[in-house]
């Protein structure tokens, strides 16, 4: 479907939805690159995460909120607050659903929170393709009965299926103004703020669920040598003497394989040789600490 557009368009589209929709999956996938990183474990996205994708003459500022839940600790209540602090003012929010789950006790209040906000909702159900065509009707019949959603959207995040109709569809939908970043922006995430994301990717990676997702990557030092390489170095925050060994393994051979893979990524990332070396230290109360909250982009919350 090819959009026409009248000069520049450019705004903002909040996705929200609950842990694992595949928020962070679909933003990538409108980019055309990573800006945001994925596990399957619940709750990977903490903060809001901006992504730029350019669609004719369209700029969709797409913001990655963390998963909508149910907060029990400080961290949880700051990452809820980034979440719905991100709907804030946007020109348009899109409600990802998870097409296998539908709605269940996870997005029952996101939809109960969504019913009063004033901006335009719209509806996708993700991951289509390992869904039964049955249950996605049911699901959506059910949502558009509680909220009066204005589009509905069927998508893949993954395989990218039903992707191009809806990028053109946000594009359509951008009122019309000057582009907010340059064209070759992608993401309002620093390098070093980038750098701290890839390692804890690899956290959750590698780890799965013998590790808890309270750990913490934080980049201590960002350096350009005078040969166009980076040096980074990167303290891992664990809150236990037995997390800490998880993460080193056998004779430091989990942290080796998780440094070899985030460097991997990271130069990628970057386009240059990474020096990375990573350190893993026992810090049991670093979800009270402001200063990891501001390096993560959380905003203190009492």
């Amino acid at each position: 479907m090819t959009v026409e557009l009248d000069g520049q368009r450019c705004g903002v589209v909040a996705i929200v939805g609950a842990p694992n929709a595949g928020k962070s999956t679909l933003v990538n996938a409108l980019v055309g690159q990573k800006v945001a990183i994925t596990s399957p474990k619940a709750q990977t996205t903490r903060t809001r995460v901006m992504g730029v994708a350019i669609e004719g003459e369209a700029q969709i500022v797409l913001l990655d909120t963390p998963g909508i839940f149910v907060p029990k600790r400080r961290l949880d209540r700051a990452m809820v607050q980034a979440a719905w602090g991100g709907a804030q003012g946007a020109d348009l929010i899109a409600l990802i659903v998870d097409g296998k789950a539908g709605l269940g006790p996870k997005l029952e209040p996101i939809v109960e929170a969504l019913k009063a906000r004033p901006e335009p909702k719209w509806l996708i159900l993700n991951k289509v393709d390992i869904c039964a065509k049955d249950k996605l009707l049911i699901h959506t019949q059910r949502l558009n009965e509680l909220i009066a959603f204005d589009e509905t959207f069927f998508v893949s995040a993954a395989t990218a299926d039903g992707l191009p109709e809806l990028k053109s569809a946000f594009a359509a939908k951008m009122p019309q103004g000057p582009w907010h970043f340059p064209e070759d922006q992608v993401s309002d995430a620093t390098d070093r703020m980038m750098a701290a994301e890839i390692t804890r990717e690899q956290l959750y990676h590698q780890l799965h669920a013998e590790l808890p997702y309270a750990a913490a990557v934080d980049t201590e030092k960002y350096t350009e040598r005078d040969d166009g390489s980076v040096e980074i170095h990167q303290q891992i925050l664990v809150a236990r003497p037995t997390q800490r060994a998880i993460v080193l393994g056998k004779g430091g051979a989990r942290l080796k394989e998780i440094g070899s893979k985030a460097r991997a990524e990271l130069a990628n990332l970057l386009g240059c040789k990474v020096h990375l070396y990573l350190h893993v230290k026992v810090k049991e109360d670093w979800e009270e600490d402001r200063f990891i909250y501001r390096d993560i982009g959380l905003d203190w919350v009492d």
